[in-house]
């Protein structure tokens, strides 16, 4: 039987789509998990790093991708996370069989105190894990 691949895509590539593809991974390791970004920044966004060690995730090897990298490539699902309405979702114009979108907004551009911040990355976190657990279980199983 062939292996799903699932291309998770944001604007950065170093948070949200990240939490996104550890988890999925988690799930499932057969799956065939890819992320990118429209803008990859190129690094992982610590923040992320570190709450998803709390819950036993480790994505510290994870490489923050161009989506240009994927283009030539055939996906059984490419799933969009970019959130709010001044953030531009990433259009993918690869061979694909089933488009999603499931936004979250994006802590990486927070401020403040250090505690709220961290509160807002695992509150990402655990909505990101709840959806996709959720897609894993409807969709991917």
């Amino acid at each position: 039987m062939q292996k799903m691949k699932i291309l998770i895509l944001c604007t950065g590539n170093s948070c949200r789509s990240q939490m996104a593809h550890g988890f999925l991974q988690s799930f499932d390791k057969n799956l065939i998990i890819s992320s990118a970004g429209t803008e990859a920044s190129g690094k992982l966004n610590q923040r992320a790093v570190a709450v998803m060690k709390e819950v036993g995730v480790d994505i510290s090897s994870h490489t923050s991708d161009s989506v240009e990298m994927y283009l030539d490539q055939e996906w059984d699902f490419v799933i969009t996370v970019c959130g709010g309405a001044n953030e531009n979702c990433p259009a993918f114009f690869g061979k694909v069989k089933n488009r999603l979108h499931i936004g979250f907004e994006d802590p990486s551009h927070l401020t403040g105190e250090e505690d709220f911040i961290m509160n807002e990355f695992r509150k990402v976190r655990d909505q990101i894990k709840d959806s996709f657990y959720q897609l894993f279980i409807n969709k991917l199983k």
